[in-house]
């Protein structure tokens, strides 16, 4: 301990140990804990240095011993320094190629193409569906309407219903002779059967089991039991006057008992071939369109509903023999295309996991060095500086794409027989949103740019709070205006509804619209729907979307402060801002946390190093550390 002052006080002149370590010496051996400190307080303090300090003061450690403490506590410093580092830094620390940001940058490029040509595909599909939808609309839809093709807000029609027993079965007679006749139509609809032969189709009728009604004395019977009764119409008429269903459910003792009849639907299947997805290498596509005609009773208020819907599927196309090599081209080269974007995400999701596994590994290493070298545990945020939430999503969208991909692979090789196109299309469009939020990561390195994420960052726990309670607010107004509104008002009829109504109001959409839709024949409820509606606009409008702004700008003016005056620092970056050397300084290139090389060969011409962990304070009798001369390690 004397000697360890008599140098402290001889020693008068005091060198720049962060200078020495950037050149790359070894000039900590002979300094004591107070150079060490004097120079780390030069750039900021650190909390940690006291206690060593003092530790050496007290000879507790000596001069071999301490030395040990401050190289394992400058090489923890530059393994943390180089962990957290940017891409762009480390490559002017060690010359390694991003690799990982390479992967990103051609997985976003292939990942657009791919949405891109599948976006087109699904536009194509869906629009071609939606079309032929309509056209059988009209070819089998008794009192369809053109003015019914386009949804209008408010609407200005009613829904297709029936209302007398001679127009259901005139529905049915009407759809069967569309079907029958379907040669008259424009478009190039064909029958099921191999022999363009009329197909199959199909009358299914729920019926309660007992559902007799006595109006006039007010009783019933009753069984609310469904009974389903599905007959198979064969085409055995000669003309179109001589379709009669109401006589074909007689011959087949069926009665239909209307006040009774939950629904009917009528089923039937065409055939036909899109013309219009050919392209230069691309043939035509063919489907198969079920149709089902749905008569909707279940409501018994007088009103019977009308709808159609087709669900389309792909079948294989046996078409002109030219467009035969065209078409193994164009499947060729989806499938490659399909095969390199699964695999580019294959590699950033190994990527990414093996990212975040070895951060963990260099967590838990952390923590036992805080422990036994400082005797105190690392903090939460310290830890949470280990977690990088952008390879967690990272690995989502990379999930996301390769289900996206794997399915769009089989719906272009037509193994589906259901339409899975929506299924694929919310995958790789979600992936895709979350691979182009993923640039924002590259972005945070700059400064101007990283003001959006930092800023997002602080304020999300203050708006997470705050929304806790708007929703609260907004759910009781939701809830109140259904009950009230709902059967008086269009906008109000549904849950759903009202809640989309009233955020539309928050925005400061079609304010006028919903005042002047209300219309009530009771004075109490229409006074009541201008309170509630005059009272949500001015709480959520002057209030509740002020509070949110002046939280986004505190939170701002926040940001601004910290990059003028510093940003706060936990543990963890309080104790590598002591390592003040430059990315590009070459110190980093010794200081690798990988086993290399040139590491494995310095341990095996070199003596064995001492794990910097077992320097808790006390020292091993039986063994003296020194550093060793050539490889700078800690010999025993």
């Amino acid at each position: 301990m004397a000697s360890t002052r008599k140098m402290a006080a001889g020693n008068d002149r005091r060198p720049n140990v962060v200078e020495d370590r950037a050149r790359g010496s070894n000039s900590l051996r002979g300094n004591t804990w107070s150079e060490v400190s004097d120079s780390a307080d030069e750039h900021e303090h650190s909390p940690f240095a006291d206690r060593a300090a003092n530790v050496a003061r007290d000879g507790v450690l000596d001069q071999p011993h301490y030395d040990a403490i401050v190289y394992a506590e400058d090489k923890m410093r530059r393994r943390l320094r180089f962990f957290f580092m940017n891409p762009v830094e480390k490559w002017q620390a060690r010359r390694r190629v991003p690799y990982k940001f390479i992967v990103q940058v051609i997985k976003i490029i292939l990942v657009t193409v791919q949405l891109c040509l599948f976006a087109h595909n699904n536009y194509m599909h869906v629009n071609y569906t939606w079309d032929n939808r309509i056209a059988f609309s009209h070819l089998f839809l008794m009192g369809w309407d053109a003015t019914q093709e386009v949804p209008a807000y408010p609407p200005t029609t009613a829904p297709l219903a029936l209302y007398k027993q001679d127009d259901f079965y005139s529905t049915l007679d009407y759809a069967l002779r569309g079907y029958y006749n379907l040669s008259n139509a424009i478009g190039s609809y064909s029958y099921t059967e191999e022999d363009n032969s009329i197909g199959r189709v199909d009358l299914c009728l729920y019926q309660y089991k007992e559902g007799t009604i006595f109006g006039f004395n007010e009783s019933y019977v009753f069984n609310n039991e469904i009974e389903k009764n599905c007959i198979q119409i064969n085409h055995t008429f000669q003309g179109d006057s001589q379709i009669e269903t109401k006589k074909l459910l007689i011959d087949k003792d069926i009665v239909i008992n209307f006040s009774a009849l939950v629904k009917a639907d009528l089923q039937f299947a065409v055939k036909t071939v899109n013309l219009k997805a050919a392209g230069p290498i691309t043939p035509p596509d063919c489907y198969q369109f079920d149709v089902k005609i749905l008569l909707d009773n279940s409501d018994f208020d007088g009103q019977m509903l009308l709808s159609l819907d087709a669900e389309p599927n792909r079948l294989q196309c046996k078409g002109d023999t030219r467009y035969i090599t065209d078409n193994r081209i164009d499947s060729a080269l989806r499938t490659l295309l399909n095969l390199f974007v699964i695999f580019i995400c294959a590699v950033s999701l190994g990527l990414c996991s093996r990212a975040i596994y070895r951060a963990q590994l260099l967590k838990f290493e952390t923590i036992n060095f805080f422990k036994k070298t400082y005797g105190k545990a690392l903090s939460l945020e310290g830890r949470l500086e280990f977690l990088n939430m952008w390879y967690i999503m990272i690995i989502i969208n990379d999930m996301l794409i390769m289900l996206g991909s794997a399915i769009k692979e089989q719906i272009e090789r037509k193994y589906f027989g259901s339409d899975h196109w929506n299924i694929c299309s919310i995958f790789l469009g979600t992936g895709n949103l979350l691979v182009w939020f993923g640039v924002l990561r590259y972005l945070g390195f700059f400064k101007t740019y990283n003001v959006v994420i930092l800023t997002l960052k602080k304020a999300a726990p203050k708006v997470a709070r705050f929304l806790v309670c708007a929703i609260l607010i907004y759910a009781g107004f939701t809830f109140c205006g259904w009950l009230t509104l709902g059967p008086y008002h269009l906008k109000f009829r549904s849950l759903a509804t009202t809640s989309e109504c009233l955020f539309a109001l928050i925005n400061g959409d079609e304010l006028f619209a919903t005042f002047s839709i209300t219309s009530f024949k009771s004075p109490l409820l229409w006074w009541y729907s201008r309170i509630y509606l005059y009272t949500f606009i001015s709480l959520y409008i002057y209030v509740v979307l002020s509070l949110f702004i002046s939280i986004i700008m505190d939170a701002y003016d926040t940001i601004k402060l910290y990059y003028r005056d510093g940003f706060p620092k936990n543990d963890l970056q309080a104790f590598i801002a002591v390592c003040t050397d430059e990315a590009s300084s070459g110190v980093f290139r010794t200081e690798s946390g990988d086993t290399n090389f040139s590491e494995l060969f310095g341990k095996l011409c070199c003596c064995r190093k001492r794990p910097y962990g077992s320097f808790s304070g006390s020292t091993n009798s039986g063994a003296t550390a020194k550093p060793d001369e050539n490889c700078g390690a800690i010999c025993i």
